[in-house]
């Protein structure tokens, strides 16, 4: 019998093809790599399944399905029953069976047994191949173009003459496990080498039984099609697992990537926040040190230090600030777009914090400059007041010089009667000379006080010379009414007097006084700020001036009474040693001061033409600001307001409105040179001490706030765009939708304030189609979107938060569940996953990453070294402490 059986299939080989006989080893050793997983195999295909019984064997291990019970008779009718059992089953899986039976397969058909196998083969091994919506043999030939594609001298086109060389099995191969092949050896002009290699290898490491022959595939024209696929089938089959795991590693890569990015962001913001605050921090006590200065000098150098700090220091801080709002702008989109939670600085370094530190500076840094002004005008009057205390006490001091002495004299005890009556007028003229003083004396007593009162550094040596002089002053009234006292008890005994040198006296110590008035006030230092105030000063000096010519008639009056003193002396030789009795003033002494005072007139003159003509200059510096200021002051106000109205009603694509926006920021920098011309009029106008201007409402550091919130906006604005694009990218908006969310927003955004209220929102909803009705339902709806978009609860939405909204209602997005699934992939469906696979199947950094982070496994099926990657996965997205 068995000698009848292998005469009919040497036959039936004779019979056909060589493509036939590579057909029927192919499939042999297809069904033989199957049924090992039985503990059984086949030797010859058209025996071994006569019976059926191994033939339901094969289909329960491919299908992982049990059919009906086998017959185990050895009768043909049991063979057949089980046949149909096994063609039934095929059937049912939607396999179409054509003029194959259960005879034929009995009967020992190899041409019907090798149809009924390569039908199995389609049905269980190729159907199931899919890949890009292409399935069976399509699928599995785009799967092998797809893998062998980067791989030179290969180009799978078919499943014959497409895979001779053998190219094509070593590049699937080396593409799924380079280290088995030195694929760089490979030549195309040895196909049997590369084939044999191919073959041996996927036996030995892929656990492929060899399927095909080498000799036979070069020996032949054209390779059995079926018999290929088979064998390429087996190769998809044994790398499908490692493509999943691919695709899983891809998605770990991908999000452990994004969070590595997003935690680098974090440290740059809290790294920036902390140095900015830090600064902050030591500039405002620098700010609140208002220790004043002795000298003018050196508030000047504290002022000229202030202004190095807003010129030179405080700029780059400015930018540093507005620096870091962005940063942290950016990094919220970022957060929102993966699906993170939102990032929450460290205490202390919040933007708001940063803000309220900021407003501190400023509110410090204006109280810094107006008690620096103040000072350096308070230091000007002392000096001015210190100058005219010690002039006063100058003249004073010389005056009283020799008084004392004066009175304490007793010539009268030897004295003639006229030389008494004389002393006696004397001592009148003197008391009279004495009361002119009183003023002079008050005055100085009044500087002192204001001196004190101005907290002069140098009042203690104030003090003490005007305390000096008013003790000198009561001991001179003392001295005065003792000597008169005594002249009048002498007078009863002296009663001759001239009167001429009386009245000379009487007439030439007020005209002295006058005169030494007039130098005092022709000497005095004066201070101005404005040219109306030099011309009072100029006006007065002008009055005084025509008093000069009634003065004269005096001096000369004056001088007349002396002559005719000595015309009589001369005339009557009255022995008066030359000398009047009752005055120490001669004519010398008025024409000396007379002198003097023609010749400080002149100087008065000079000085105030300086001063008038340092007005003028101080004028032009301030007209000069003022016309600067009230056209740089306007426009940027203008600025604000255009940019405003730019953020509002954007047209274009968001890249036209980023890319005009940063044209407008240009054309707003270039502006900058105006500015640094107007810091410099400021500075001549601060150096010059001018400390206002009637031709403008504008000072310097309104235009510098204004500048500086102009430079803000413009990068917000400019930033607000970017974050937009941001949102469009990653969510896949298109610009049609972009440009329909802008249009709604602003068709609702009746006051263009750049927000909606709640009812415009809802308005807004409603015409982009989302169904809120007024009912309940609608309102917890829409209560519910609210607190999406107004977390705050500040009733207004903003643009930003209108597009995450319709962002996250329009795209997709990766979810913790999604990363879970991935890593369990990786893990062989465990629930935990070992430091080894990790390390295997992601990069190095990404793999250490999760190593430090994932908690240990403690679970029921726990091994030593188990990871817990689906906490870790839930932490990634804000669902749990990482």
């Amino acid at each position: 019998m068995q000698e009848r059986e292998s005469k009919k299939v040497e036959m039936v080989r004779g019979e056909n093809s060589q493509k036939t006989w590579s057909t029927l080893e192919t499939f042999t050793a297809w069904c033989n790599s199957h049924l090992r997983k039985a503990g059984t195999q086949i030797e010859n295909i058209e025996e071994d399944f006569r019976d059926g019984l191994k033939l339901m064997l094969l289909l329960e291990v491919i299908s992982g399905e049990r059919l009906a019970k086998p017959e185990r008779g050895k009768m043909r009718v049991h063979k057949i029953s089980n046949v149909n059992k096994a063609l039934d089953f095929i059937a049912s899986k939607g396999v179409k069976l054509v003029s194959i039976g259960a005879e034929e397969i009995v009967d020992g058909n190899v041409k019907m047994t090798l149809g009924m196998i390569w039908t199995i083969i389609l049905r269980f091994a190729i159907q199931d191949i899919s890949v890009e919506e292409t399935s069976a043999k399509e699928g599995l030939l785009l799967w092998c173009q797809r893998k062998t594609a980067p791989y030179k001298n290969v180009n799978i086109q078919n499943f014959h003459i497409s895979w001779k060389d053998g190219l094509g099995f070593c590049a699937l191969i080396h593409r799924h496990r380079p280290e088995l092949i030195d694929y760089g050896k490979l030549r195309k002009d040895d196909p049997l080498t590369n084939l044999n290699t191919a073959f041996d290898v996927a036996e030995k490491y892929l656990d492929i039984p060899k399927m095909l022959d080498a000799e036979d595939i070069v020996g032949t024209a054209r390779p059995d099609e079926k018999a290929i696929m088979t064998y390429v089938s087996s190769f998809y089959h044994a790398f499908s697992g490692a493509q999943k795991a691919e695709t899983a590693a891809n998605r770990i890569c991908k999000v452990l990537a994004v969070n590595q990015e997003n935690e680098q962001l974090m440290e740059d913001y809290e790294k920036l926040a902390s140095d900015l605050l830090e600064w902050i921090r030591r500039t405002i006590p620098w700010l609140e040190n208002r220790v004043p200065e002795n000298t003018m000098h050196a508030m000047q150098q504290k002022l000229e230090d202030f202004r190095d700090y807003r010129r030179l220091h405080k700029p780059p801080k400015v930018q540093e600030k507005c620096q870091l709002e962005i940063n942290f702008n950016t990094l919220q989109t970022k957060l929102r777009l993966s699906n993170r939670p939102a990032f929450m600085p460290s205490e202390g370094r919040m933007v708001s914090d940063i803000n309220n530190a900021w407003g501190c500076l400023e509110q410090v840094e204006k109280g810094y400059e107006e008690w620096l002004l103040n000072e350096i005008r308070r230091l000007e009057r002392l000096d001015h007041l210190a100058e005219k205390f010690r002039q006063k006490a100058s003249i004073h001091e010389a005056w009283t010089d020799g008084k004392e002495a004066m009175l304490r004299q007793k010539d009268y005890e030897t004295a003639t009667l006229s030389e008494i009556k004389a002393l006696l007028k004397k001592h009148e003229a003197f008391e009279s000379d004495l009361a002119a003083h009183q003023d002079r004396v008050e005055q100085i007593a009044a500087i002192a006080q204001e001196l004190n009162e101005l907290d002069y550094y140098d009042s203690p040596s104030v003090n003490a010379r005007c305390q000096k002089i008013c003790d000198q002053w009561d001991n001179l009234g003392a001295l005065t009414q003792k000597r008169r006292e005594a002249l009048e008890r002498t007078e009863k005994l002296l009663e001759t007097i001239d009167q001429l040198y009386l009245e000379y006296a009487k007439r030439a110590a007020p005209f002295n006084n006058w005169m030494e008035g007039a130098m005092e006030d022709l000497q005095d230092t004066f201070i101005v700020h404005t040219i109306e105030e030099i011309q009072g000063l100029t006006t007065a000096h002008e009055q005084f001036k025509a008093t000069l010519p009634d003065a004269d008639k005096e001096r000369l009056a004056i001088l007349g009474i002396h002559n005719e003193v000595s015309k009589i002396v001369q005339t009557y030789h009255v022995n008066m040693a030359g000398t009047n009795p009752y005055t120490t003033i001669t004519p010398q002494e008025i024409n000396g001061k007379w002198d003097h005072v023609r010749q400080l007139v002149p100087r008065r003159d000079q000085a105030l033409t300086e001063e008038h003509a340092r007005q003028q200059h101080n004028e032009r510096l301030r007209k000069q600001f003022g016309a600067q200021a009230n056209v740089i002051g306007p426009w940027i106000q203008t600025k604000m307001e255009e940019i405003g109205r730019i953020s509002i009603e954007m047209h274009g694509t968001l890249e036209d409105q980023l890319s005009h926006l940063r044209q407008y920021e240009k054309s707003i920098v270039n502006y900058k040179p105006k500015i640094d011309q107007l810091e410099g009029d400021h500075q001549l106008i601060q150096e010059a001490l001018i400390f206002d201007n009637k031709h403008t409402n504008y000072t310097m550091e309104h235009i510098r706030v204004g500048w500086e919130q102009l430079l803000t906006t413009i990068a917000r604005t400019i930033n607000e765009v970017e974050n937009q694009i941001l949102t469009r990218d990653a969510k896949g908006i298109s610009q049609e939708q972009m440009n329909e969310f802008r249009a709604s927003f602003n068709h609702f955004d009746r006051d263009h304030s750049g927000t909606l209220g709640p009812e415009e929102f809802k308005a807004c909803l409603i015409s982009l189609g989302y169904d809120i009705g007024n009912d309940p339902q609608g309102e917890a709806e829409f209560a519910r979107i609210m607190s999406i978009v107004d977390p705050n609860r500040l009733g207004v939405v903003t643009f930003q938060a209108f597009i995450d909204f319709m962002s996250r209602e329009t795209a997709d997005t990766d979810t913790a569940d999604q990363v879970m699934a991935s890593f369990k992939i990786l893990a062989g469906d465990k629930n935990y996953i070992t430091v080894d696979e990790l390390r295997r199947e992601l990069p190095p950094d990404q793999a250490e990453y999760c190593i430090a982070r994932m908690a240990p496994y403690t679970g029921p099926d726990s091994v030593p070294g188990a990871l817990d990657y689906m906490s870790f996965s839930t932490a990634l997205y804000g669902e749990s402490d990482l």
